[in-house]
């Protein structure tokens, strides 16, 4: 018979995290852990491959938006393998100050990086240029991201689990990007407005900037 699984629950101070699961058996609970870390091992999976494309397109067609968009993506793997190594030591909250410090100082770099190259294009450089690859990725994100969040933040709220609901969050947050980054670029490829690539790339770094906040303030409120 396989063990009891205890997930760690974020401290409920504010109220804001999702009341512990009734009681489950060992066997249920055992189940959803597993249930989250598939759906968590998809999400990074995903967003690897998705910070591949983008950056490459981006890159290729020199649009800002995907660029931060893949850079997004990056950040969104390096928080999961900073969780990760926080909940491989004993003193787990010493870790998680580090790792939410790390995870905010890489939100202000990408909202830097960003903020930088959209004035360049808005005030003077190579506008961006259409690109289907990131039409399509944009487009393929915007389907896939709602259910992996989906699966995992109900799979989390049966367990009690602060983390994994937060997880699923963020991974919502991606779907947001994808439909903003999907708008900004179908409207430089349709009627030739290059700065709406620029301009969604704005967008992108003014959410990088608040996440960053939140990360360095400890707030994961789920």
């Amino acid at each position: 018979m396989s063990e009891p699984v205890e997930l760690p629950l974020a401290r409920c101070a504010d109220g804001c995290c999702p009341a512990p699961a009734p009681s489950a058996s060992p066997e249920r609970r055992a189940a959803l852990a597993r249930r989250v870390r598939l759906f968590v091992a998809a999400t990074i999976t995903y967003n690897i491959i998705e910070a591949i494309v983008a950056l490459s397109a981006g890159t290729i067609a020199s649009s800002p938006a995907l660029i931060g968009f893949g850079l997004d993506s990056v950040i969104e793997v390096a928080s999961a393998t900073a969780v990760a190594w926080q909940f491989s030591g004993k003193d787990l909250e010493a870790r998680e100050r580090t790792a939410l410090k790390v995870i905010a100082l890489s939100f202000f770099a990408l909202a830097a990086y960003v903020t930088v190259e959209s004035a360049r294009t808005l005030f003077g450089a190579d506008p961006a240029e259409h690109s289907t690859v990131g039409i399509a990725l944009a487009a393929v994100s915007l389907v896939v991201m709602p259910f992996l969040s989906y699966a995992q933040r109900r799979a989390g709220r049966e367990l009690g689990s602060a983390s994994a609901v937060a997880d699923s969050k963020q991974t919502l947050l991606c779907t947001y990007l994808s439909g903003v980054l999907l708008v900004g670029l179908l409207l430089n490829s349709l009627f030739g407005w290059y700065w709406a690539d620029p301009l969604v790339a704005l967008v992108i770094a003014a959410v990088a900037v608040k996440e960053g906040r939140e990360a360095w303030r400890g707030d994961h409120c789920c």
